[in-house]
């Protein structure tokens, strides 16, 4: 905030605010990161996968309040622009890219909802930086200071775009929705291929943080089929759905002429 008030950027000021607000936000991520890692108990019989999932929702909480924050402090810039010190903000942009770019790269291949909303944490610094980098050298040439407040208004307006996209898998995660809607049809299919299956009913998909996917289904066979035979559809069963990304699956085997209380769902 320092720089920001030294060079009169409001792109620096929001990157500031941004960066106090990531701090926050990477400890919470970091903090419900290390509860999602423990192992399942009586408790939660799943694990504690889902605790990234809170993670997620407080770091989008944190990157909505400091882009309001930046647009109602960038408006009024843009309507009366204010001269800035061109040569403070390239330094302070330099330092800011190498350093929240080497962050972002060493977390860019996060697969969780928590590790994701972080990446984007780090993604939006590095972009705040290079609309300042930009901002600064254009202005070190050319009288145009709106350039600080628009560029800070656009970089907000992508993070915002992602933001609610993440949200809006975090909430079908919460709320146990397929992977992919597309997905369903598609396993149910591959799963019908297999030999001695007759039918599947009461198939549910969905995953616990955005990785760890959880699949149970029932499978009808012939009547005539052993319990040898069962075993090695169910284990075929399990073997295709390993294969597909579903870490936990729950199969039951069931005769085809024995009528399921769960067989239209």
């Amino acid at each position: 905030m320092a720089g920001g008030l030294l060079t009169n950027s409001i792109a620096i000021l929001s990157d500031a605010f941004h960066d106090l607000g990531d701090s926050v936000a990477l400890g919470l991520a970091w903090y419900f990161q290390r509860i999602s890692a423990k192992q399942r108990d009586n408790t939660y019989t799943y694990g504690y996968k889902r605790y990234s999932l809170l993670g997620a929702s407080f770091s989008a909480i944190i990157l909505l309040i400091g882009s309001i924050i930046i647009i109602s402090e960038a408006i009024p810039r843009l309507i009366h622009p204010e001269p800035v010190h061109t040569q403070g903000m390239l330094y302070l942009a330099i330092a800011g890219i190498v350093i929240n770019g080497f962050a972002m790269f060493k977390l860019h291949r996060g697969e969780t909802q928590n590790e994701k909303m972080i990446s984007i944490h780090l993604l939006e610094d590095v972009l705040g930086w290079v609309a300042v980098l930009v901002a600064s050298i254009v202005m070190n040439f050319y009288d145009v200071p709106v350039l600080d407040p628009l560029l800070s208004l656009l970089i907000t307006a992508f993070i915002l775009f992602r933001v609610f996209g993440n949200m809006r898998q975090t909430f079908r995660i919460f709320m146990q929705a397929t992977p992919s809607q597309e997905q369903a049809e598609t396993l149910k299919s591959g799963l019908g291929q297999i030999e001695g299956i007759a039918g599947i009913h009461d198939m549910h998909f969905w995953t616990m943080d955005g990785s760890y996917n959880v699949a149970s289904l029932h499978v009808s066979v012939n009547p005539e089929t052993t319990l040898a035979e069962s075993e090695i559809i169910k284990q075929q069963v399990r073997i295709f759905l390993k294969n597909k990304g579903f870490a936990h699956t729950t199969i039951e085997i069931e005769p085809d002429d024995k009528l399921c209380e769960l067989h239209d769902c």
